[in-house]
């Protein structure tokens, strides 16, 4: 575990009103410790940390724990912790390399991380669906929220697809267990489920319609994408791919490497997304209102109740690409309307509710030790 050191923030004197409770930033700015941690399995946890971050330390010092091997962004702060965790990688063709994940799987180093992090000496342990920082807490006794996406299955509000998974269900439940709870999702489903975390750039965005479609598959590699898109040679298409290195161009493809700035101008100036199950993306296409086709990664539980939630929605979701996807493709061009959903007022919001719930778990863990 690699240890990095972590700056503080400038301090704000904003009030805060929840449940009864009223306290300053200001008044907990130098008080409070808080060990953030965040799953670096695809690129939505840290984009959505990146957002987060910045209110985080408005309301005391924040180090990261940064888990996971196998994301295409960079999280651009100070780390203090890292590990290459549990991770989750994909072949070529939709679906999950389960060989590379048993071969990165190393149990003894878990356990001895899971030994090691010192989360008790925190005031506040926020976990975005991490199993090392759940392991930790959980034998060490110590109060935390999962906060993220992952927390909304905790509801059974939140959608599901006809078929469930006993398997699926179990992971999305235990996988990084809390004492609490706030969840993420493209609806309110419950009173702990905010709306999506959006990122600044897209939130201040104009959308606007340059007429090419952005495809963002990571499922997929180069050559599948190409042999998928290049048919629609009416269409031109930026596709992200986590093998590209520099922007290229085969006929009306331009392929680009998977960045947060190229991809949040693709998805402002697109006529439409196609992309995979994760929740982050169709989130922002939702609030720019871009026609959306979701495809979830095989063998991701996750992905496939996020798709039951856009169809519920009247997104187009489609199981897998096959000899179908010509006609499903030129039906969402000519009779798919976008959806549009405002996501602006989620952070306030949302923070308002875990430092409100912050202080009832402090009186609930006083009274435990207490006992």
């Amino acid at each position: 575990m690699q240890v990095a050191s972590f700056e503080l923030s400038s301090e704000l004197g904003v009030q805060s009103f929840q449940f009864g409770v009223v306290f300053r930033k200001s008044d907990i700015r130098h008080k409070m410790k808080i060990f953030y941690a965040i799953q670096a399995t695809g690129n939505g946890h840290i984009s959505r940390a990146m957002e987060l971050l910045p209110h985080l330390e408005q309301y005391g010092s924040v180090d990261i724990f940064l888990s996971g091997a196998n994301s295409s962004l960079s999280l651009d702060a100070p780390i203090k912790y890292r590990s290459k965790g549990l991770s989750l990688f994909y072949n070529c063709s939709g679906g999950l390399d389960y060989w590379k994940m048993m071969k990165e799987y190393q149990p003894f180093k878990l356990k001895k991380e899971i030994q090691d992090l010192p989360v008790e000496k925190y005031d506040l342990v926020i976990n975005d669906f991490e199993y090392i920082t759940a392991a930790s807490c959980t034998k060490k006794k110590i109060p935390s929220v999962q906060f993220g996406h992952q927390g909304s299955f905790q509801s059974g509000n939140t959608p599901r697809p006809s078929s469930k998974s006993s398997v699926g269900e179990w992971v999305l439940k235990n996988y990084a267990r809390a004492t609490h709870h706030i969840g993420l999702h493209f609806e309110k489903y419950d009173d702990f489920i905010f709306q999506p975390v959006i990122k600044k750039q897209i939130l201040e965005a104009a959308s606007m319609d340059k007429n090419y479609i952005t495809v963002y598959l990571p499922s997929y590699c180069e050559p599948q994408l190409e042999a998928i898109f290049h048919p629609f040679k009416e269409f031109n298409f930026q596709i992200f791919s986590r093998e590209t290195r520099v922007p290229k161009t085969r006929k009306n493809i331009q392929f680009l490497p998977v960045d947060t700035a190229f991809f949040n101008q693709s998805l402002i100036h697109c006529s439409g997304i196609i992309t995979g199950g994760g929740f982050e993306t169709p989130a922002e296409a939702i609030h720019l209102g871009k026609k959306i086709i979701s495809i979830p990664i095989r063998g991701q539980y996750e992905q496939v109740c996020n798709a039951a939630a856009l169809e519920k929605l009247g997104v187009t979701c489609l199981k897998t690409i096959d000899e179908n996807f010509s006609s499903e493709f030129y039906h969402w061009i000519e009779d798919k309307k976008p959806l549009r959903i405002d996501y602006s007022k989620t952070i306030p919001e949302s923070l308002e509710f875990l430092f409100s719930l912050h202080e009832k778990m402090k009186s609930e863990h006083a009274e435990l030790i207490l006992e």
